[in-house]
């Protein structure tokens, strides 16, 4: 497996730079980190007296890495989660922030019966995610990878808006999507024609 610094530097590279789009409710955002984290960090990078999108531009990559390997893979504790799953989970916390841990707690609820689904990485989530993982290897992994997917699926059914991270305008795969199934094996991949059959609704 990659090093978390790596794995924090394919994040970042996946992200890509500055962009302030009107439909994100993540705002102003470089490299993946947005101005609410920032802002929750104080991170006054021009030292005018507050966070601004001109700070979010000041952003260096190796900033955002460093955020990144802090605060959204050794704070979540996602090094207590099986090896092989972690580059997933630290992906999604990125994106999606406590969600990745509810995914993961859900998924681990169907497949091990009752448990807490609060977000929070600690010893029972990750004693099940390794009971898990020691059951079902790889499986599981492909299983968490296509619950991030229908996750990503659910937002955009709800959130017109939020569409076009899930499909392009010619109507393939989006951003979200592809993003998920970077970490699913091939074999689990949406083909086209199911991928169409799953959007076909959205107007």
């Amino acid at each position: 497996m990659h090093s978390v610094q790596q794995i924090a530097k394919d994040i970042v590279a996946r992200e890509g730079g500055y962009v302030n789009d009107p439909d994100d409710p993540g705002g102003a955002t470089n490299f993946g980190v947005t101005i609410h984290t920032m802002r929750r960090l104080g991170l006054d990078l021009d030292r005018d007296g507050d966070v601004d999108a001109a700070d979010v531009r000041a952003l260096s990559r190796t900033q955002a890495v460093d955020i990144f390997v802090q605060h959204y893979f050794e704070k979540p504790r996602i090094n207590l989660l099986p090896v092989a799953l972690q580059p997933s989970v630290f992906d999604m916390y990125v994106n999606a922030g406590g969600n990745a841990v509810k995914i993961l707690q859900r998924l681990l609820g169907e497949l091990l019966g009752p448990i807490t689904v609060d977000g929070a990485l600690g010893p029972n989530t990750a004693a099940a995610a390794h009971k898990a993982y020691d059951e079902g290897g790889s499986l599981f992994v492909d299983a968490y990878g296509i619950a991030r997917r229908n996750y990503y699926f659910r937002l955009a059914d709800r959130r017109a808006a939020s569409r076009k991270y899930a499909r392009t305008r010619a109507g393939g795969k989006g951003g979200w999507i592809t993003r998920a199934e970077e970490f699913i094996s091939p074999k689990f991949h949406m083909t086209d024609q199911e991928f169409s059959k799953r959007v076909e609704s959205w107007t």
